[in-house]
């Protein structure tokens, strides 16, 4: 029997297309469905990753914000309001896992944005200095996988500090504005990340949120992409590359006419193939499969339909697993009416269908 990697071995060689001793694990459920994994017979004092088996990793990130004051406004026994460093006024539900209402934005226009770039100086001080010191030599002794985040890119911008409408119309009447945007905020976080690079607190992979698309398709076309948005991706990924960084895009939607200026951009993964937009596993396998780690594309609605999710798994996985170059995931984060049996039956399948020996 092949001695076990751990999951920086394992994660290596699935990013170097290289068949691993098995599948990586790794999911998102939300707050409410591990509370009712809880209540169905999750172990109280035992992570959902340690239970599943997910791979073990630590996470790098850094303060690129304005850092305006985050004030709370108000708060109920449902939902709580306040702004964000970012200027952004939020409402957050309590008792359900959501996407943020957002209110109010501070950053609006040209002059409103610039009041905000000038805030935005890669001091010592964005970076968890003392987090690193005590969990880096421990993640690296332990065979962990360690990413780092950064924070730019359309989506950034559109759902978080500027407001979606505002941002697509921006992207055709004010291209410059959104360029500028997106490469300030690359700026300073990659120069965040060198700080911790050159101390000595290395890491693996440079992943990010940049969601190009919703269920019909890219938010732009593929023009606007290429004027506005990927100069900055490949920016990122020429950075990752010359440290031997990886470089996991995740991007909600269905952008199957934005691959081949992904991977020219210098991408190493996407994730997370969603399924119920209209991104095919097997098809992008099939075509960019040499050229892309995939992680995800298991269809969330067929986890709780016993009748379904033993052949999701087992089409998906036989084919994905080939040559290495997938990580499982769901097609992006498992809901509260998976129940803790139907995700007990989905991982046992994944596990099943995913050996490799």
């Amino acid at each position: 029997m092949p001695r076990e990697m751990s999951s920086y071995e394992r994660m290596k060689c699935v990013y170097n297309h290289e068949t691993p001793d098995r599948l990586p694990l790794t999911d998102s459920p939300w707050g409410t469905t591990v509370a009712r994994w809880r209540r169905e017979g999750l172990p109280a004092d035992v992570s959902v990753g340690d239970f599943f088996g997910f791979e073990k990793s630590g996470s790098i990130g850094t303060d690129n914000s304005p850092r305006y004051p985050s004030e709370l406004i108000e708060e109920t026994d449902e939902y709580v309001i306040r702004t964000t460093a970012w200027g952004a006024t939020m409402k957050n539900w309590k008792k359900a896992s959501s996407t943020p209402d957002f209110l109010d934005f501070r950053i609006k226009d040209r002059s409103s944005w610039d009041e905000a770039r000038a805030r935005m100086t890669p001091t010592e001080d964005r970076v968890n200095w003392a987090h690193l010191e005590k969990n880096h030599p421990i993640w690296r002794q332990k065979g962990y996988w360690i990413q780092a985040g950064a924070w730019f890119g359309y989506d950034v911008f559109a759902s978080w500090h500027v407001g979606t409408e505002r941002m697509l119309i921006a992207m055709v009447t004010d291209p410059e504005w959104c360029k500028d945007m997106i490469e300030h905020a690359l700026s300073v976080s990659l120069e965040l990340l060198s700080m911790v690079w050159d101390r000595g607190y290395t890491f693996d992979c440079l992943s990010f949120p940049d969601d190009l698309g919703y269920r019909n398709g890219p938010f732009f076309s593929p023009q606007t992409y290429r004027q506005v948005v990927k100069p900055a991706h490949k920016r990122a990924c020429d950075w990752a590359h010359d440290r031997g960084v990886k470089v996991m895009l995740h991007s909600c939607g269905n952008i199957m006419e934005l691959l081949p200026d992904l991977i020219d951009a210098g991408f190493d993964g996407l994730n997370p193939i969603e399924t119920k937009a209209g991104m095919d596993l097997i098809g992008i396998k099939k075509q960019y499969g040499s050229q892309l780690v995939l992680q995800g594309g298991i269809d969330v609605r067929a986890m709780s339909q016993s009748d379904q999710i033993e052949e999701e798994v087992r089409e998906k996985v036989t084919v994905a697993k080939e040559e290495g170059g997938y990580i499982y995931h769901s097609d992006h984060s498992v809901p509260d009416n998976v129940s803790f049996a139907d995700y007990c039956r989905v991982i046992a399948l994944v596990k099943h269908y995913g050996r490799y020996h």
